[in-house]
Order: structure tokens, then sequence, then C-alpha cells
């Protein structure tokens, strides 16, 4: 509870990945992928209550052995690729009933986050009465050299305006998601011109969607473990 606001963390974590097969329960530095998000969502002092969202009994097990709570199994329409977060999360909401404030949406892909970064986050959210914040991260690519090719080739540069350079560009991160309840409800997203960013340390924002995110991820646990506490 924050401010006495309660709040719900939803993890969700599908089985059916096809860049990595079996991706949520791949061992990563010598744990299940999932484990690391479960285990950095459990130490956060604001949220009332952890569960999953999953339609694999292989992640449910995982979850259940780490203390995750999973009081529902995932339908499968709800498991594909096409299927939306925000439908996921509206149907772990009706799954447990209402009595939450705010929802925290954390995907087992950024193993790196922090609890500080969730509580950080959610802080933000209740405090500045944001209907939502979602975590960024500063662009390494600059938008004035990104370029769009026509069907020749030809480029254009729609970023570029009159050659004065973009500073301080932020792209999501994908690492977590707050959002006032009743304000999902009504809209059935985590976005608006309203959304307050929370920033995180590129170190902490590894998302991993492809082998080559996976092989980075290994490389700095290898090498920067002292900067992933978790």
């Amino acid at each position: 509870m924050y401010d006495g606001m309660r709040i719900l963390g939803i993890i969700p974590a599908r089985g059916g990945s096809k860049r990595i097969p079996g991706k949520n329960v791949k061992p990563l530095g010598g744990k299940p992928l999932i484990a690391w998000t479960v285990e950095c969502a459990l130490k956060s002092r604001y949220m009332d209550r952890l569960i999953l969202s999953s339609e694999d009994d292989e992640i449910i097990k995982v979850a259940l052995a780490l203390g995750c709570e999973v009081p529902f199994v995932r339908p499968m329409h709800l498991a594909t690729d096409e299927a939306r977060s925000s439908d996921v999360v509206l149907h772990a909401i009706e799954e447990i009933g209402g009595g939450y404030d705010y929802l925290v949406l954390l995907q087992p892909t950024s193993p790196f986050r922090s609890w500080e970064d969730i509580d950080g986050a959610i802080s933000l959210c209740v405090d500045s009465q944001a209907p939502s914040v979602v975590s960024v991260r500063e662009a390494r690519e600059r938008p004035d050299w990104m370029c769009v090719l026509d069907p020749r080739g030809r480029m254009s540069f729609p970023y570029n305006r009159g050659g004065e350079p973009l500073r301080r560009v932020h792209i999501l991160n994908g690492a977590v998601y707050v959002v006032n309840c009743r304000w999902f409800l009504d809209n059935m997203t985590f976005m608006s011109e309203s959304t307050r960013a929370f920033e995180m340390p590129w170190w902490r924002s590894v998302d991993i969607d492809t082998m080559e995110d996976w092989l980075l991820a290994e490389f700095m646990l290898d090498r920067f473990s002292g900067l992933l506490k978790g």
C-alpha cells in the first residue's frame, strides 16, 4: 500500500515464445528468467499483492515455488501472439475481483529492474495523480540521424528539424507500467498524453525479445553483476 492506495502487481508470462523457446523458464544467471521478476517484485514495499497470469504449467510451477500467487490459469485465447496486454490485464482483474486502486504490470522479459524502480514508479504515479507511469531509458541512437526508405531505397529524415540535434530522447524499456485501475478500465490502455515517465539507467533496461538480447543479458551478468541487484 502507498498513501492509502491498494496496489496489485501482475506478471504476464505465456509459454509460447517463438524466438526463444521456453524463454520464461530458461535459466539466466543460474535461475529461470521469470524468477528475476518474481523475486524483485516480492521486495516491493508498496504492492499489496503479486499474481501471475499464465497458461503454461511449467511457468506456473516455477512461480508458485518462488512465492508468487497464481489464482487462475489464463485462457488459451489470451496466450497468443495477437493477444493484447490490456486484455490480459482485464481478464486478471475480472478473475480476482476489484478492491485495488492501482495496478503494476511487470513483464518477465525485463530481468534487471530493481524493486526501487517498481516503487519509484508507483510513488510517481500516485503523487503526481497521473493516470499512468511507464518506465523509459535514454535512447542511444540519435533520431535526427534516422531515415525512412522508399521502395527505391531513397532516404527521408522525418526527425530532422533544420539540422537541430534532438537531445535527451527517451524510449520505452518495457520494465514497469503503473496505471490507475479506474482509468484503465475506462480506457483499456496504459498510455495517454498525461502519462508520466520514470527514468531507468540503460543497465537495468535490458528487454529480452531475441537471442541477441539474451546474449547481451548474459554478458552483462558476467561483466556488471554488481549493478544488477534485482
